[in-house]
């Protein structure tokens, strides 16, 4: 998160921005962000610093990104990847209005495709949630698969999002490591919303349902995140020499497969996180961790 006063005050003035550009009043966008609206007006006047976790509720409600209202791009670099265009969330000329309604359509139909399945809604299930009409939901999505694929955007963003909010904050390589593991579990509720649409994706792709490219190159950026970690550690001789390459392989290979697990019931969450720093403890790091 931002380190000095400078970036602090710039932060702020950029979440001004993001609030005003939403078209939504200061106080609907507290109540969806769970924050006091006294609190939101100490941060914006710079009498209290935002939290990782409001930052990202505040790019979820306003349609940006956390790595803009940190660094005033959506493509800064950092200890997270940086997603290429195609995967974020995709952008449109339209007026507040209209991209708070898309938006809407985005979130309930990433809730409902995890809850009942990409085959298990219909379009008028999301009109219905959403208190509009079909045809409205075809004014901005054309086609089902569309927002599938917009789905999948959106579950890349939020996990972007988290991590450009928490990760550089972390120096130390196997903390952040940790870390951002635990970011990316199938936890009760958005975590396990966020599994929920990539194993969907998965199976699409796998039957020709879903674009290859859109997911492998979303998979491409948590990978890039992972491996940039792992070498980090190295340069810093605190992680083995193994083939950074093959240390991301093989820790991202069972991250999925444990995560298919929990949302299968065979293992939980807290098992999962074990199986892993487990598996860090044992492969990745140098010498023994007390």
């Amino acid at each position: 998160m931002s380190s000095t006063t400078a970036d602090r005050d710039a932060t702020r003035l950029r979440v001004r921005t993001s609030l005003a550009n939403s078209g939504l009043a200061q106080r609907e966008i507290a109540r969806r962000i769970g924050l006091d609206e006294t609190k939101l007006s100490k941060a914006l006047n710079g009498t209290r610093r935002f939290t990782a976790a409001e930052l990202v509720q505040i790019a979820n409600t306003t349609g940006i990104t956390v790595n803009w209202l940190l660094s005033g791009s959506d493509y800064a670099q950092g200890p997270a990847a940086v997603p290429a265009t195609e995967v974020l969330p995709t952008r449109h000329r339209e007026n507040r209005e209209q991209a708070a309604r898309r938006r809407e359509i985005v979130q309930a139909s990433w809730r409902l495709i995890a809850a009942k399945g990409y085959h298990g809604v219909r379009v008028a299930d999301i009109a219905t949630v959403c208190g509009v009409s079909s045809a409205t939901v075809h004014y901005y999505f054309a086609t089902k698969r569309q927002i599938l694929d917009e789905a999948l955007r959106y579950s890349i963003k939020l996990a972007f999002d988290r991590q450009v909010a928490e990760l550089p904050a972390i120096e130390d390589p196997l903390r952040r490591l940790k870390h951002l593991i635990r970011l990316q579990l199938p936890t009760p509720g958005d975590g396990q919303i966020e599994w929920s649409i990539w194993l969907q994706i998965w199976n699409e792709v796998a039957v020709g349902g879903a674009s290859a490219e859109n997911h492998g190159q979303g998979y491409d950026r948590w990978y890039k995140t992972v491996l940039e970690t792992i070498t980090a550690g190295q340069r810093q001789t605190l992680f083995s020499s193994t083939s950074a390459d093959h240390l991301t392989m093989e820790l991202t290979a069972m991250f999925d497969g444990l995560g298919i697990r929990v949302l299968t019931g065979q293992l939980d969450v807290a098992g999962m996180q074990e199986h892993v720093e487990r598996y860090i403890d044992r492969n990745i790091v140098i010498g023994s961790i007390e």
